[in-house]
């Protein structure tokens, strides 16, 4: 008989057992150009009621991206789409190298398994007190996966020690998403780093630059999307 395969997501402990979900989010940042101004994109966003942030880019003073969640995929092609093919959206020029798509996935001790996948990540976007974004795509080196487990958590425990002394420090808040197979560039996450101000989430990279995850097993990096949020939707 052949081994039944597992997909969901695994959580710590709780109540005694360990927690599993089939559930998980899907979060995209699609970037725009030659937007004049941002009243109207606010304006159908809005009236959507679509959970979405708007940010205007800082490297482009026409540039703008939309970010939008959902837990089923269909969302994006059957609620997002539609609406930016809309009039408010419809004279912007897409900005492909922005385009970023990936899932909320778990590591396996998270001791509130479904607040972690469904809703820390919107939490996080939508707060008013946040409003900067460094947004970026990367992706490890092959040699990375064939380390052995007990070396992966140890190069991964150094990178995620620095993530957990800015968020400690109210410095930067972290969205991370995988994203195998869901982009052309074939990368493996997608990287959140929001924050009240621009020049932490400039700092955290930088630090991050130093672990040996990133200098030996990172393959590329990039294209950074830097942004403020201009809008946010209200969570419920």
């Amino acid at each position: 008989m052949a081994e039944q395969l597992d997909i969901t997501e695994k959580g710590g402990i709780r109540n005694g057992e360990r927690q599993v979900s089939d559930r998980r989010l899907f979060m995209q940042l699609l970037g725009f150009g030659h937007c004049h101004e941002c009243n109207a994109l606010v304006g159908a966003l809005e009236a959507s009621g679509i959970p979405s942030v708007l940010y205007e880019e800082v490297g482009d003073i026409h540039g703008v991206s939309v970010l939008a969640w959902s837990d089923t995929a269909d969302f994006f092609v059957t609620t997002l789409r539609p609406l930016l093919l809309q009039p408010a959206f419809a004279t912007l020029t897409p900005k492909l190298e922005y385009s970023m798509l990936g899932r909320t996935y778990s590591i396996g001790y998270e001791p509130d398994l479904n607040d972690w996948l469904l809703r820390k990540a919107p939490r996080t976007v939508t707060n008013p007190a946040t409003p900067w974004a460094v947004w970026y795509p990367l992706r490890r080196t092959g040699a990375f996966q064939t380390l052995p487990a007990e070396e992966q958590s140890s190069i991964l425990a150094e990178h995620g020690r620095i993530g957990h002394a800015f968020g400690e420090a109210g410095y930067a808040q972290d969205v991370r998403l995988a994203c195998f197979g869901l982009d052309k560039n074939d990368n493996d996450f997608v990287i959140g780093l929001i924050g009240a101000d621009l020049a932490p989430l400039s700092k955290c990279v930088e630090m991050m630059r130093k672990t040996r995850q990133t200098s030996q097993y990172i393959q590329s990096m990039g294209p950074f999307f830097v942004g403020k949020a201009i809008w946010q939707s209200r969570l419920a």
